[in-house]
């Protein structure tokens, strides 16, 4: 009997409780996306616009799951014994990641209703709902995320629904062509990570975060270059999902031949998943190779920013599909603004501060560009080619639609009234001042400036007397939803910054 009593002790020790709570966000929304999947067998095709409804309030009720979880930090799946390691945390980092990923799946959910209304035919509604909220799940599970392989385990889920989603029209070559894009690019970046990940675990031993940054800085003379090539690899797939360089090549194809939400959803929520991942290698599992990543984000971060403005700078307003391809390639050059904190952390005493400045402008940038998708979706509902021409004399036909579009570039080009996006913008490059990074500051402000003329191009034209009479633009009630959401935020943040920037002034972890 005692013999039997000492073999089932090691085994109970080895059972983790599970802290329901915490995993509430991302499980309720994977739950809601099982239960779409199941409705959509049974409904029929008169009732399919009912799974949007139950999709929206779905990703409402797992962003309300946030607030029972400020009180405090939480972690669940954590190994038992003295060296305490936790597969998933639901701390300040967490809990903002996972507000920005949940509410901008709720935004983008919103545009979808009224995509999916004018587009039926084309596009299966149940399936649709379900990679959506799947991977939404993934992207609110990956900043929880404590060890390597959940890390890897939810990047993907927050991609694989997304290669679908981006070709899920009917009959439309260019949406196939762009999601065979984004599946190839993004399956290789997540191989070389995968083998970026072997690396570190044949050096260090384990998966989890916060013991691999206490082992690699004691791995053997002989497994040094190893320990290196594995964290360079390991970035590479996170790098990929922010689109820097030179992994955006997919991006304005992508964006173009993707439903507009789609599109949407991935300016913001696919960056949210690749800069919190990003974080978490950097700032949690490598600090101690902080002479590897600070160095080679920094140059990424410039050469990003450049390549992404200028692009964004030579759209022609006449040219097809002009509108979508500049919010593209104007995403590509924000991911430069949004890398040059974690770029500073490999220089900062206090690297954790630094990154707040990431956090603090991903929920500026994510507030105004989903609120720009927004006009974009309304325009393109009588222009399908969304020229930027086709923005010509906006206030004459829809004054509140131009007015929120102005509002929204000028945010991102950092202008008042967009108080917000001039402040983010501030704390990004003091971020770099501050770490000693004069040249990537400089680098910054030079594009800042190419940023102004694209985005006051764009702000005058809506202004212009329209050619014609002008094109009314019916608005329906999902779509003023979306509309007011990031207005309203937009409009908050810029009267009370300090809701944001706090972040950039205190750090999250």
């Amino acid at each position: 009997m005692s013999a039997l009593v000492l073999a089932q002790a090691p085994a109970q020790s080895l059972v983790q409780s599970v802290d329901w709570l915490a995993i509430a966000p991302p499980t309720v929304t994977a739950l809601v996306a099982l239960a779409v999947l199941v409705a959509d067998l049974f409904l029929p095709e008169a009732r399919k616009p009912l799974l949007g409804w139950i999709s929206v309030a779905g990703l409402a009720v797992a962003t309300l799951m946030l607030l029972p979880l400020l009180d405090g930090d939480r972690s669940t799946f954590c190994l038992p014994g003295p060296a305490r390691a936790c597969s998933y945390t639901a701390d300040h980092f967490t809990l903002v990641i996972q507000f920005l990923v949940l509410g901008g799946a709720l935004l983008a959910a919103l545009l979808s209703v009224t995509n999916l209304g004018d587009e039926r035919r084309r596009i299966p509604a149940g399936e649709f709902w379900f990679l959506l909220l799947s991977s939404a799940a993934g992207a609110a599970l990956l900043p929880a995320s404590r060890d390597l392989a959940t890390l890897i385990v939810a990047l993907e889920v927050a991609s694989l629904p997304a290669f679908a989603l981006v070709g899920i029209r009917h009959g439309d070559k260019r949406s196939s062509e762009a999601a065979l894009k984004f599946f190839l690019s993004s399956v290789t970046a997540t191989a070389v990570s995968l083998l970026g990940v072997s690396f570190v675990y044949a050096c260090t031993g384990t998966l989890y975060l916060t013991q691999v940054a206490q082992r690699i800085q004691h791995v053997d003379g002989q497994l040094h270059t190893l320990a290196q090539t594995g964290v360079v690899l390991t970035l590479v797939g996170f790098a990929f999902k922010t689109a820097a360089v030179p992994f955006h090549f997919w991006v304005p194809d992508t964006y173009v031949g993707a439903p507009l939400p789609i599109a949407a959803y991935l300016s913001v929520v696919g960056k949210a998943v690749g800069f919190s991942g990003l974080i978490l290698v950097t700032v949690v599992a490598f600090p101690s190779y902080a002479d590897v990543w600070g160095p080679a984000l920094a140059v990424l971060a410039a050469l990003t920013m450049t390549v992404g403005n200028v692009g964004a700078l030579r759209q022609q307003a006449t040219r097809a599909y002009s509108a979508v391809r500049l919010l593209a390639w104007s995403s590509v050059g924000q991911a430069g603004y949004l890398l040059v904190p974690i770029a500073a952390a490999g220089y900062a005493k206090d690297p954790q501060k630094a990154v707040g400045s990431t956090v603090a402008y991903a929920l500026m940038y994510a507030a105004v560009n989903l609120g720009a998708f927004a006009v974009a979706a309304l325009v393109g509902r009588t222009k399908p080619l969304n020229r930027l021409s086709d923005y010509r004399g906006l206030y004459a036909a829809s004054p509140a639609a131009a007015l929120l579009l102005a509002f929204f570039l000028l945010c991102l080009a950092g202008l008042p009234p967009g108080v917000i996006g001039l402040f983010a913008k501030v704390t990004v490059f003091s971020a770099a001042v501050d770490a000693g990074l004069g040249w990537l500051a400089v680098v910054m402000a030079v594009n800042v400036v190419i940023a102004l003329f694209y985005y006051l191009q764009w702000t005058a034209l809506l202004f212009r007397a329209p050619e014609g009479a002008p094109a009314r633009h019916p608005l329906p009630a999902p779509l003023t939803a979306a509309l007011a959401l990031t207005g309203v935020l937009g409009v908050v943040l810029s009267g009370a910054p300090q809701l944001v920037l706090r972040f950039a002034a205190t750090g999250l972890f």
